[in-house]
C-alpha cells in the first residue's frame, strides 16, 4: 500500500495506539499530523520518527474537546502539511467509577473528550474530504463500547456513542467517496492499560490468552486506509474478548 502524497492526522498520537497508527502510516509515506494534548517532548519524538521513514510530520498541541481549538488545529495543519486525508480519532481518557458513585464532572469530562473531541475533529476535516471527493476516517472505539463494561459506564457511553457517530457519518459522506469506519480494540497493552495484563481473570475471558499490541490496531488501521469499500463497519481487534 502507498499513502504518498496522502496526509494523515491522528489525535492522541504522542503515545500508544495514536503513536503506532501515526508512524505505521509514516512508514506507508504519508505526512503525519501529530496531535497531543499534554507531552510535547513524546510528540517530538513520534515526529522525529516518522521523519526518519522518509516523510513531514508536526506535532500539533489541542485539546480536542474545545471546538475552535480543533478548528484551529485542523487549519494549521492544512497550512503547514496540506488538506487532511486520513483522519484518526484516537485521543481519549478515562475516569472510571460505579455509576452509583460516578462524579458528573467524570462522565462530563470523557464524554467532550471521547466523543464531542471525535465529532470535532471530523466536523471540521469534513469540508476538506468533500472538496477532495476521498477522504478516510477511522475512530478507535473500544470493546467497552460493544459489550459494555462495569465501572466503565462513561467510557463504554463514550465509546457506544462513537460506534452511531460513525455509522451515520458513513452515510452521509459515502456519496463523495469518502469511508469511515470504527475499530474496537480490546486489552492493548498501553500505558492506560498498565497493570491489566497481569490479571488472570481478564486473561481468561480473552480466548486467544493474551493482550494486544499497538502495532497490532495500526496494522488494522494501515488495512482500512487502503479499502475504498469498506464504510459504516466495527471491526473488533480483541482476541475474542467481545464474540
Amino acid at each position: 500500500m502507498d499513502l504518498k502524497g496522502q496526509v494523515a492526522l491522528i489525535t492522541g498520537a504522542s503515545r500508544g495506539i495514536g503513536r503506532a497508527v501515526a508512524l505505521k502510516l509514516a512508514e506507508l509515506g504519508a505526512d503525519i499530523a501529530v496531535v497531543y494534548v499534554g507531552n510535547a517532548e513524546k510528540a517530538a519524538q513520534v515526529c522525529d520518527l516518522a521523519r526518519k521513514k522518509g516523510v513531514r510530520a508536526e506535532a500539533f498541541a489541542c485539546d480536542v474537546s474545545d471546538f475552535e481549538a480543533a478548528k484551529e488545529t485542523v487549519e494549521a495543519v492544512k497550512q503547514k502539511l496540506g488538506i487532511v486525508n486520513i483522519l484518526v480519532n484516537n485521543a481519549g481518557i478515562t475516569r472510571d467509577g460505579l455509576i452509583m458513585t460516578m462524579k458528573e464532572e467524570a462522565f462530563d469530562e470523557v464524554i467532550q473528550v471521547n466523543l464531542k473531541g471525535a465529532f470535532n475533529m471530523m466536523r471540521h476535516c469534513s469540508p476538506g474530504f468533500v472538496k477532495n471527493r476521498r477522504g478516510k476516517i477511522i475512530n478507535i472505539s473500544s470493546v467497552a463500547g460493544v459489550v459494555g463494561n462495569a465501572g466503565q459506564a462513561n467510557y463504554s457511553a463514550s465509546k457506544a456513542g462513537l460506534i452511531g457517530l460513525t455509522k451515520t457519518v458513513a452515510k452521509e459522506l459515502a456519496s463523495r467517496n469518502i469511508c469511515c469506519n470504527a475499530i474496537a480494540p480490546g486489552l492493548i497493552e498501553t500505558d492506560m492499560t498498565q497493570g491489566l495484563s497481569n490479571e488472570e481473570g481478564l486473561m481468561a475471558a480473552i480466548p486467544l490468552g493474551r493482550a494486544g499490541t499497538p502495532e497490532e490496531v495500526a496494522e488494522l488501521a494501515a488495512f482500512l486506509c487502503g479499502s475504498d469499500y469498506i464504510t459504516g463497519q466495527v471491526i473488533c481487534i480483541d482476541g475474542g474478548l467481545a464474540f
